[in-house]
């Protein structure tokens, strides 16, 4: 089977990730080497994402979501790609795109999420209490499942608040999915 080719510069913690990223599809990869980003790396960042666009495709665990946060907070518009946790385990226990499935990582690629500048908050807090997605006892579930149907990484309510306004996630998709979630 041919590999899809990715345009843009795909941003991954380290080699290992790289290879089977390059298992799955036909990359160019920015390798941050750890949760401590140096300057070099924030610039050929800057250079992608003028150039050609970059992707950010950590792996689903602290140090990844610390790296996705550094970046964000950086390059507040480039594009996400999001591996859920049960995917990107290894037998050896480890958590990390260099676990994953190449299918799983094409799929996740086939996804991606580009934040906006959120202005005005289209999901609220009471909307949040509304849905069950905070508050409540089956709360934490109920934001898993939300968060992998909708591919984004998983998130406490807060952040995920955040999340459905920076990706400007439809509210009505959010009601269908929570809809499915419960057979309301």
């Amino acid at each position: 089977m041919e590999k899809s080719v990715i345009k843009e510069v795909i941003i991954v913690e380290g080699r290992d990730d790289t290879r089977r990223l390059n298992e799955a599809v036909i990359c160019e990869t920015i390798e941050t080497n750890g949760s401590a980003i140096d300057e070099s790396v924030l610039k050929e960042i800057e250079v992608a994402l003028a150039t050609r666009g970059a992707i950010i495709f950590t792996d689903p665990d602290f140090p990844g979501h610390k790296i996705r946060n550094t970046i964000l907070e950086h390059f507040p518009d480039i594009k996400e790609a999001f591996l859920l946790r049960e995917l990107a385990k290894g037998k050896d226990g480890g958590i990390g795109i260099e676990h994953a499935d190449p299918d799983d990582i094409k799929e996740s690629l086939k996804n991606v999420h580009t934040s906006v500048q959120v202005t005005e908050e289209t999901v609220t807090v009471k909307d949040m209490t509304v849905w069950k997605l905070s508050g409540s006892k089956d709360a934490a579930a109920r934001r898993q499942i939300l968060c992998d149907r909708l591919n984004i990484g998983y998130a406490n309510a807060g952040q995920l608040r955040k999340k459905l306004n920076r990706y400007s996630i439809d509210k009505q998709r959010i009601i269908n999915i929570l809809e499915e979630i419960t057979g309301e």
